[in-house]
C-alpha cells in the first residue's frame, strides 16, 4: 500500500503542481484547498504526512496544526512565505516536523518528504524507549519522567528520541543535526545547544535529575539518572 499525503494549499495550481510529482514518486494524495476542510480531512482520515500551507483561507495553517495536534501527531511540512521567520518559528514549536520555503525546489521538497517518513516509522507500535526515569513513547508521543508528563515540542520529542536511541553513545552536534533536522538543515548551527537546554530545562532541572551530559568539545549524551546537582 502507497504512503499516503495529504496536501492542504490554496494556490491550486501549486496543489496540482504538488499531486502531480508525488504521485508519480509512488505516493498517494488527497488534495484540501482550504484550512477548515483540511482539518476535517486529517483529523477524519489517517495520513502518513501533510504538506500545510499557512496562509489559507477560512483557517490558517498555523490553526489547523494547533487543532491537529490535539489529536494526532501525523508528521507535518509547513509550506511558508520567504520572510515569513516568526511563522517558521511558531509552527516549529506548535509542533510542525519541518518546513519548506516557497519557491521550492522540488527535489528538496522530496527529501524532506522521506527525512519525515523515516523518522514517523523509526519504532515499531510498542517500543517504548525508558532511560532510568524517563520514558517515551512514540505511539502516544508522550514523555514522562518518574511519571510525572513532560510537554515537549516536536522538534524537542525528535531529539530526546535519537538521544535516547542512543543512550550512552556520545553524539557530535553535525550527527544530531543531521539526524533530527535533516541533512539540508539551512537554519542556525547552534540549534542542537538551544534545543538540548530545553531539554535540560523541562526533563533534568524540572524533575531534579541528570540524564543529559555535556561531552566537552566532542557532543552530547544520554544516560541513566545520576544525582541531580
Amino acid at each position: 500500500m502507497p504512503q499516503s499525503i495529504l496536501i492542504i494549499e490554496d494556490e491550486e495550481s501549486l496543489a496540482r503542481f504538488l499531486e502531480l510529482e508525488l504521485s508519480h514518486e509512488g505516493y498517494a494524495i488527497r488534495k484540501c484547498f482550504d484550512g477548515r476542510e483540511g482539518l476535517d480531512e486529517a483529523l477524519n482520515t489517517d495520513y502518513d504526512l501533510i504538506l500545510l500551507d499557512i496562509m489559507l483561507p477560512s483557517l490558517n495553517g498555523l490553526e489547523v496544526l494547533r487543532r491537529l495536534r490535539r489529536e494526532k501527531h501525523t508528521p507535518v511540512i509547513l509550506l511558508t512565505a520567504r520572510d515569513a521567520v516568526m511563522d517558521k518559528v511558531t509552527g516549529l514549536d506548535t509542533g510542525a516536523d519541518d518546513y519548506i520555503t516557497k519557491p521550492f525546489a522540488i527535489e528538496e521538497l522530496l527529501a524532506r518528504i522521506r527525512v519525515s517518513l523515516r523518522r514517523q516509522g523509526s519504532h515499531p507500535e510498542n517500543d517504548v524507549l525508558v532511560v532510568g526515569p524517563v520514558r517515551l513513547d512514540p505511539l502516544r508521543h508522550t514523555v514522562t519522567v518518574h511519571g510525572a508528563e513532560v510537554s515537549l515540542t516536536s522538534r524537542e520529542f525528535q531529539l530526546l528520541e535519537h538521544m535516547m536511541e542512543n543512550v550512552d553513545i556520545v553524539l557530535t552536534r553535525e550527527t544530531l543535526l543531521s539526524s533530527v533536522w535533516g541533512y539540508d538543515y539551512l537554519g542556525e548551527t547552534n540549534v542542537v545547544d538551544v534545543y538540548i537546554r530545553y531539554l535540560r530545562q523541562k526533563i533534568d532541572e524540572a524533575h531534579h535529575v541528570k540524564t543529559l551530559h555535556t561531552v566537552r568539545g566532542v557532543g552530547y549524551v544520554m544516560k541513566a539518572e545520576e544525582p541531580y546537582v
